[in-house]
């Protein structure tokens, strides 16, 4: 099975608000021949976009190989949260490696954000990009758990950005009964993701890179340097980076170990008007929730909901997206009811055992990147340009990254599928019993 073509036409963006709303952009040529690089890069979304960039801008000749179209996965299909720290909380990280250590990871991904809005803001991007998300309680038991991560990061990582919401605040913010309290992140931010993707594209061009769409690799050959193959042309390189996140498949296997394709989906309502938008959220802020399958919202610039959740255990896409999604959203807001749904559709990313990103150092010059596991917005733009510094030989945030002990799933690349089904059908049955 290849997720490439599983669920997608060929060289086509899915039917999304994303797609629909689109900032223009001409279609890249696919590979044709023979080409020469100092540098290949198999992926363009954010993690591949990002390192070419900064590679580009440091002097190297750069080639982006893409089997679709740029953003065309995860990078332009996500809910566009920028979220603050790592996918893992802190206590977590400071448990399982060291104050010291997680502080560190912190301090990347305060970086992280400030990245995409420097990269924003440099290069004109228009992305929508607003600050704010609200973190939200499904459960009583976990607004003061949720209350107290706020005040760590504000007393132990000086992080004065993030504040607590009792029930109260919750209703007035998110305009449901849904919630019992939560925290309000305004150093986080949300953004069109495609939109965001397409101007990382612009730029890369811009510096000088080559971007080849609908160019599926078929194979690589590596030794001292790397052979790429298409069905059309070859890439010859001295360096190679794997940025292909939940896209993985057969081409590398030691990374494809490491990271679990998985499904999500979002439907765009029709145009709700302001008033009706703002009385859903009344701050233009993001949402995500604590379930398990987490529900992830905001408001659109037209003022249509967005909403992300639900979930399957197959790699094909369910036939009625629209009907999977409403479930959770009604449950959030029933005064939904009777809103045509404009919008819906789905998105592979790639998973970690751990949740945090797989940054691997195949050889002295082949590195992968992915497994973003929901959170890649940020981490995925910062590893484009993490990897960018470790081939100029800044390898610190590199080795911060990779030495977060990453294990593979139960089974290995074959049978971990099953195991990851079992896993979620029991956290998301928790869900449903309110456990």
């Amino acid at each position: 099975m290849n997720l490439l073509h599983e669920n997608d036409r060929l060289g086509q963006y899915p039917n999304s608000w994303y797609a629909a709303t689109a900032n223009e952009l001409a279609p890249f040529p696919s590979l044709k021949g023979a080409v020469k690089a100092d540098i290949c890069i198999i992926g363009a979304g954010y993690t591949g976009l990002s390192s070419a960039l900064y590679l580009a801008q440091a002097g190297f000749n750069v080639v982006v190989l893409e089997a679709h179209r740029v953003g065309w996965g995860a990078s332009g299909r996500n809910g566009g949260q920028l979220g603050s720290g790592q996918r893992r909380e802190q206590d977590e990280l400071e448990t399982m490696l060291g104050v010291d250590h997680a502080k560190r990871l912190w301090d990347i991904a305060q970086e992280s954000k400030a990245t995409v809005r420097d990269l924003v803001k440099t290069h004109a991007i228009n992305c929508d990009l607003k600050n704010g998300i609200a973190h939200t309680d499904w459960h009583a038991s976990g607004v003061p758990p949720q209350h107290a991560y706020a005040e760590k990061l504000q007393q132990d990582y000086g992080y004065d950005q993030i504040s607590t919401l009792d029930k109260a605040q919750v209703r007035t913010l998110v305009g449901s009964d849904a919630y019992h309290g939560g925290t309000l992140d305004m150093g986080a931010g949300h953004l069109h993701p495609l939109n965001y993707a397409l101007g990382l594209a612009k730029a890369a061009m811009d510096a000088g890179v080559s971007i080849y769409e609908q160019s599926e690799v078929t194979g690589v050959e590596s030794g001292k340097a790397h052979k790429i193959t298409t069905a059309t042309g070859t890439v010859n390189a001295a360096h190679l980076i794997y940025a292909c996140n939940g896209y993985l498949g057969r081409l590398e296997g030691k990374a494809a170990a490491k990271v679990m394709p998985i499904n999500n989906f979002i439907v765009a309502t029709e145009p709700l008007g302001r008033d009706m938008a703002e009385s859903l959220i009344a701050q233009d802020v993001g949402i995500a929730d604590s379930k398990f399958v987490v529900n992830y919202f905001r408001r659109s610039a037209d003022n249509r909901m967005l909403f992300g959740g639900g979930e399957t255990y197959g790699y094909r896409f369910p036939k009625n997206i629209k009907a999977l999604v409403s479930k959770p959203m009604l449950e959030v807001y029933p005064q939904l009811e009777n809103v045509k749904l404009n919008y819906a559709w789905g998105g592979t990313l790639g998973i970690t055992m751990n949740r945090m990103p797989s940054f691997m150092r195949l050889s002295p010059t082949c590195y992968s990147l992915s497994g973003y596991s929901g959170h890649g917005v940020g981490m995925a733009t910062m590893a484009g340009k993490i990897v960018a510094h470790a081939i100029q030989g800044q390898m610190e945030h590199f080795d911060t990254m990779a030495s977060v002990p990453a294990p593979g799933f139960p089974g290995g690349a074959h049978l971990r599928w099953p195991g990851l089904v079992l896993a979620m059908t029991w956290y998301s049955l928790r869900d449903r019993l309110g456990i």
